[in-house]
């Protein structure tokens, strides 16, 4: 079966009295939607390229278009919903592994969205954020366990390095290739202002970006892409990448299109050709081997940098992260399944991983039972969407958040999930030159910087709600939180109380 015989998800609604035949549709779809008829010159839409970017609907000056859901549907069946039955028609057409972008939209439970924090009241009164200092400031790394003094009784502050950031939210990591230049000046931008860091994901860094090495945490993925010591002394910390959350157990893939002379050279590949990350480092099979390599990144860098290791939240995460903590890292960075990605096999995007909430939980309590927390850091991402998932992801345990969908949403980004198409409306997840000149990054990065200044804000309120002032009295407390239509077995493992309780 052809798809040429599957209906188009989306319908271009095109109101005939209000539309004034400009043609600024034409030149604002990427994916070739809109055109003209060649006889008689009307406007015309190929619905079955529309992947509601809304890109058309908020430039048209007459507000004449509207993207709306098809409501033609397949015969209703529990067991064989529409969008199975397309994915099969898709398969059977192509032979292909489907792929997917950005993070699950399949139906699972948010666990951000049923837990509810605790405010203070009279026993424990709150803290006016305007009139008192609240100290949002973070540093990864390592802690020590006791406090030191020399002979004369001074404290002794020789730490091991950290990583300072003035607010506990960090970009995560999108490579140059699968975004925008444009997006990455943005992101690297909006890192400097706010005192915080952006991370390079496996693409290397872009030789124009060097500039922002204080506020860059530049990745090691398993391809190496982009990886020499210059690279690695240029950032404020290293990352060692083991696993996704969009797509654990598999490496990844960057097609040869969008490797074009810029990215050929920051990746140190051959202009055109496929950028693949295998799924294993071919060097790591042990906690020993990460170890070594741990070791080896911290000689290159004169033991300056602290290292974090990124994992995918998978079934036995506590044990892992148990591992990691003894492999001599420095902080580690948990990916939940609903996290972001420019491109991943659909099947693992939607089945493979445990969310964040439970992850972060089960890791915080297991390095408290082993006496070991205080060992690395810890900094928890998958969808993390305002500054009510923050509170509650520092308050089961995290030290800090990493945000990529959210940091894309606030660049432009309207989440039609086609980035491995490399045809993004909105200038981010492209390289194709007239695309990426939509975005404007003193623009974006203006738009960063408003969200988390406002999530700033906004977590302040909330902490001193909670009558607490500082993020290292709320790190792991999880008193302050109760849980609501949970499982006992759920609340468990969050390690929190049912609400009322």
């Amino acid at each position: 079966m052809s798809l040429d015989y599957i209906y188009p998800p989306y319908e271009v609604v095109r109101n005939a009295q209000r539309c004034v035949d400009c043609g600024i549709c034409i030149g604002q779809c990427a994916t070739g939607v809109h055109f003209r008829d060649k006889k008689t010159g009307a406007l015309r839409a190929d619905e079955s390229k529309c992947v509601d970017c809304q890109r058309c609907v908020c430039f048209c000056p007459t507000h004449a278009l509207k993207i709306v859901p098809t409501d033609n549907a397949f015969r209703n069946n529990g067991n064989w919903p529409a969008r199975t039955i397309t994915e099969i028609y898709r398969q059977a057409a192509s032979g292909g592994v489907l792929l997917s972008s950005m993070g699950s939209s399949k139906d699972y439970p948010i666990y951000w969205d049923k837990l509810l924090i605790n405010a203070s009241q009279v026993t424990n009164p709150p803290i006016d954020p305007l009139r008192e200092p609240m100290e949002t400031r973070v540093f990864l790394g390592k802690k020590p366990t006791d406090v030191r003094r020399d002979a004369e009784g001074k404290l002794i502050c020789d730490l091991p390095p950290q990583l300072e950031l003035k607010l506990p939210i960090l970009f995560s990591a999108m490579s140059y290739g699968s975004i925008s230049y444009n997006a990455h000046a943005a992101l690297a931008q909006a890192a400097r202002d706010l005192g915080t860091c952006y991370n390079t994901g496996e693409g290397g860094l872009h030789e124009d970006f060097y500039a922002y090495g204080p506020n860059t945490i530049v990745q090691v993925a398993s391809g190496r892409f982009g990886v020499h010591t210059d690279y690695l002394n240029a950032g404020a910390a290293i990352e060692i990448k083991m696993g996704q959350g969009a797509k654990p157990g598999i490496g990844g893939h960057l097609p040869g299109k969008k490797v074009n002379g810029d990215i050929s050279r920051t990746r140190m590949i051959p202009e055109g050709a496929d950028a693949i990350s295998p799924a294993p480092h071919h060097d790591i099979y042990s906690i020993e081997d990460l170890r070594q390599l741990v070791d080896s990144l911290k000689v290159a860098t004169n033991y300056q940098k602290p290292v974090i290791v990124k994992v995918a939240a998978v079934h036995n995460i506590a044990a892992i992260a148990s591992g990691i903590a003894r492999s001599g890292a420095d902080i580690i960075a948990i990916d939940g399944m609903r996290g972001g990605t420019g491109a991943a096999p659909t099947r693992i995007r939607d089945n493979v991983g445990i969310p964040i909430e439970l992850a972060l939980a089960a890791v915080d309590q297991r390095l408290r039972d082993e006496g070991i927390r205080d060992q690395v850091s810890i900094i928890a991402g998958g969808s993390i969407r305002s500054s009510a998932d923050l509170v509650k992801a520092i308050a089961l345990g995290a030290d800090a958040v990493y945000i990529g969908t959210a940091a894309l949403l606030a660049m432009g980004c309207h989440l039609c999930r086609t980035c491995q198409s490399g045809l993004c409306s909105w200038g981010i997840a492209t390289q194709r030159e007239d695309l990426v000149a939509r975005l404007d990054p003193q623009e974006a990065r203006r738009r960063l910087v408003h969200l988390l200044t406002a999530w700033d804000h906004e977590l302040k309120e909330m902490m001193g709600g909670m009558g607490i002032n500082s993020i290292e009295a709320l790190r792991g407390n999880r008193l302050m939180l109760r849980g609501v239509g949970l499982t006992q077995k759920e609340l468990d493992i969050l390690g929190v109380r049912h609400a009322g309780e």
